[in-house]
């Protein structure tokens, strides 16, 4: 990408991106959809800010706002391939259901996931017929690595373990491709969280040095030979080698719940990204937008979800995101 382009359109872009932050949903917005009696008003409210266009169903809202996202994307980058980082998690988890599939009597299309890099019907095709160098790169050498494992070992665990660190080490690999601190950091924070869930979980069962070696992916924010030392040790031993890193406070939530975890780790991205919120230079502040809307969309799904099943309003409270606005 040429210097011209990072130097006169990306202020243009960065321009797009200050008017499109307006139309994000603040804090002030999820406490009245909490605080709503019932799902539809949660559902009026939402459509008061322009959120979903039309429809009035939760999914097609979400799917609307998703949409909306990544066509102003693609009109301010000439090239949105920069932000594939987002996506290309999914091509991962296409790659596992096709793996499942082809293990079935008949065929499942609806496991697949459509937002994605590559095209679920090309990965659904290369496993099935072996044909694993159709895919690109990375995705291609995983493909044929473990489709192969499985249908020698028929161990889905083992291919999920395996898919998943591939998935973590393309995520961060890509993301440093792009050179944008904040692409980098999220890819960062995301394989740090990820192996932190898998280090606490393989404590508290008892899973060995061979299952910590296959399944903890490097990553440029915790050291993990410490982190599997302390993992083979027991939960109390993880929680220990946290406490002296930047993830001390998340070890009172680990104790809590994983969904609480889950929550708080979200909350690190948003704050690791709001000073782009002042930059009007380079990618960051449109990777940090996309950041933003995508937890967005996800603290909207958890709310409507947790009223549409009666959950009170301090529950539903405790599971929103930070929101960057």
């Amino acid at each position: 990408m040429s210097n011209a382009f990072v130097d006169k359109n990306y202020i243009y872009a960065v321009s797009r991106i200050r008017y499109a932050e307006l139309r994000l949903l603040d804090r002030s917005v999820f406490d009245r959809l909490c605080d709503a009696a019932d799902l539809s008003e949660c559902l009026s409210i939402l459509a008061e800010k322009g959120f979903g266009g039309d429809s009035r169903d939760p999914e097609d809202m979400i799917a609307e706002e998703r949409r909306r996202l990544w066509e102003l994307m693609e009109e301010l980058v000439p090239d949105s391939s920069v932000f594939d980082v987002f996506r290309l998690q999914n091509d991962y988890q296409n790659l596992k259901a096709a793996i499942k599939e082809s293990a079935m009597d008949q065929p499942m299309p609806d496991i697949y996931v459509s937002d994605c890099v590559v095209d679920p019907a090309l990965v659904r095709k290369a496993v099935r017929e072996r044909r694993y160098k159709e895919l690109p790169g990375d995705l291609a050498e995983t493909a044929e690595r473990c489709h192969e494992i499985f249908l020698r070992t028929r161990d889905g665990q083992l291919c999920d373990i395996l898919v998943d660190h591939d998935a973590l080490v393309a995520l961060q690999k890509a993301a440093e491709a792009t050179k944008d601190p904040t692409l980098i950091k999220y890819a960062g924070l995301t394989a740090a969280s990820a192996d932190i869930k898998i280090a606490v979980r393989a404590a508290s069962t008892g899973k060995d040095e061979t299952f910590l070696d296959r399944a903890l992916a490097e990553c440029s924010e915790l050291d993990i030979d410490s982190l599997k030392k302390a993992a083979i040790s027991g939960t109390e031993a993880v929680y220990a080698y946290l406490a002296n890193t930047d993830f001390a406070d998340a070890v009172p939530k680990l104790r809590e719940s994983s969904a609480a975890f889950e929550c708080w780790c979200d909350d690190l991205i948003i704050r690791s990204i709001k000073p782009q919120l002042w930059n009007s230079f380079g990618l960051g502040p449109l990777a940090a937008y996309i950041l933003a809307k995508e937890t967005e969309l996800r603290s909207v799904r958890i709310l409507l979800t947790a009223r549409q099943n009666g959950f009170s309003a301090d529950r539903v409270r405790e599971r929103v995101r930070e929101t960057y606005v």
